[in-house]
């Protein structure tokens, strides 16, 4: 199988969109030698925040030596990496190779279960090309709730939820208390367990962990000592101020999350981290695509260079998050400090089953957007909002705030026009699939390039 081969059995596999359940996973990962069997590590949930501690811990791991692997999701440019180990993605040719031996197995689990989808495929792919690679531990994202997604087929000892809010609510429940008892489900007995929920959620993750006996940290965010556009330096338990390679002030309850799981797997005997480690890997951490600041030389107008912040914000509590961090972050961005600064670009791209008056009115509430010149477009997909949908809701919720909106309906286009013509920074959010098209425009990652 080629790599080309293995990327369309995967993309077809979407076919059969979400259909939470364990009982494919497991089946699947049976029939493929339960490859997830003696990997230990921590499994990482919560409703916004979980990848960037996946990010965080993963990036002290390699700073300690540890040689783990991880899984992030969705991928951005290629699937390739969504099955890394050392914090660098998997080969090509390995990556077929690994499908071509899955698929035979996932028809097999079919006639029974029906057929695994791409999540749960890339699930399996994951676990086995770990086990073939003998990492020290897995560090796993969950995809969607928890109890009934597909990772949670594996139990590393150590699980970890990062906070609770409104998204997926088709699937996981109408209300923060129903969405908290899906995600609580990972805890499960034996384990260590790491929270920074907060209200109502932490009283159904405490239940949680008090049923099945496992011992539970709730971790207080850092204390933000200073913020730059390199991301923040906060104070942690044993580290005094540290430095954080990640942008944006949410990201102090994110990483006293990473700090916590650290422990926890230190506790259970999985792995230490020291000091020295952890600082370093704290201020190494990267997360591409989220609150992630590019700098582009000579794109901007007359040949000046171009800001480019790249931001999923998919739900209203990303959305403000992303708001909140831009607010802060505009005064040390291009033209920041002019007594008049140019309005920012910013373009956007949502899935139409999201809460799109609920993302748009946490971005038009950013002081920093007022008067943006705006551009709609859509990515690919059924499920995506058509352009001049979505650049009526701005119309509609942004009202006289708003500068100019402009319908480009192809993403690269849209990004393209955006950093040419753009005075100011140009921000790129509403959907990560957005968030890769403009990522692959500018960022030319080695790593990253498939073969033809």
């Amino acid at each position: 199988m080629t790599y080309a081969e293995a990327v369309a059995a995967l993309e077809a596999r979407g076919r059969f969109g979400i259909r939470l359940g364990l009982g494919r996973t497991r089946a699947l990962l049976r029939e493929l030698g339960s490859p997830e069997v003696g990997i230990r590590g921590a499994l990482v949930g919560g409703t916004n925040g979980k990848g960037s501690v996946v990010a965080l811990v993963s990036s002290c791991l390699a700073a300690a030596g540890c040689r783990a692997g991880d899984m992030p999701k969705p991928h951005l440019v290629t699937y390739r990496e969504r099955l890394r180990v050392g914090e660098r993605p998997i080969a090509a040719a390995p990556f077929a190779g690994l499908v071509a031996e899955v698929l035979p197995a996932a028809d097999h689990v079919a006639r029974r279960h029906g057929p695994p989808t791409e999540f749960e495929l890339m699930t399996a792919l994951a676990f086995s090309w770990f086990a073939r690679e003998g990492i020290d531990l897995a560090i796993v994202e969950v995809g969607l709730g928890g109890r009934l997604d597909a990772t949670h087929a594996w139990d590393g000892g150590v699980a970890a939820i990062t906070n609770v809010d409104l998204d997926h609510t088709e699937w996981l429940g109408p209300t923060v208390a129903a969405i908290a008892r899906e995600k609580a489900a990972i805890i499960v007995g034996g384990d260590r367990a790491v929270t920074g929920v907060a209200g109502e959620a932490l009283a159904i993750v405490r239940r949680r962990a008090r049923r099945v006996g496992a011992t539970l940290v709730e971790a207080v965010p850092a204390a933000v000592r200073a913020m730059d556009r390199d991301g923040l330096v906060v104070d942690l338990p044993g580290l005094a101020a540290t430095r954080v390679g990640l942008l944006g002030r949410h990201q102090a309850a994110n990483v006293a999350v990473a700090d916590a799981v650290l422990d926890a797997l230190g506790a259970a005997g999985i792995a230490v981290v020291p000091p020295a480690a952890r600082r370093a890997g704290y201020a190494a951490a990267r997360w591409p695509g989220r609150l992630e600041l590019l700098t582009l030389p000579g794109a901007g107008p007359g040949g000046a260079d171009a800001e480019l912040l790249l931001d999923g914000a998919h739900n209203p509590a990303g959305a403000a998050a992303l708001a909140a961090a831009f607010d802060e972050l505009r005064p040390l961005l291009r033209g920041g400090a002019d007594a008049r600064p140019a309005p920012a670009t910013l373009v956007l791209a949502i899935m139409g089953d999201k809460d799109v008056a609920g993302v748009l009115g946490a971005l038009a509430a950013a002081p920093s957007l007022d008067g943006a010149r705006v551009i709609a477009t859509q990515v690919e997909g059924p499920r995506a909002l058509p352009a001049a949908a979505l650049a009526a809701h701005w119309a509609a919720v942004a009202g006289a705030r708003s500068g100019p909106v402009a319908v480009i309906p192809e993403p690269a286009a849209a990004v393209a026009v955006a950093v040419a013509g753009a005075g100011g920074p140009v921000v790129v959010a509403g959907s990560l699939y957005l968030v890769g098209a403009a990522r692959a425009l500018f960022v030319d990652d080695p790593e990253l390039r498939d073969p033809a």
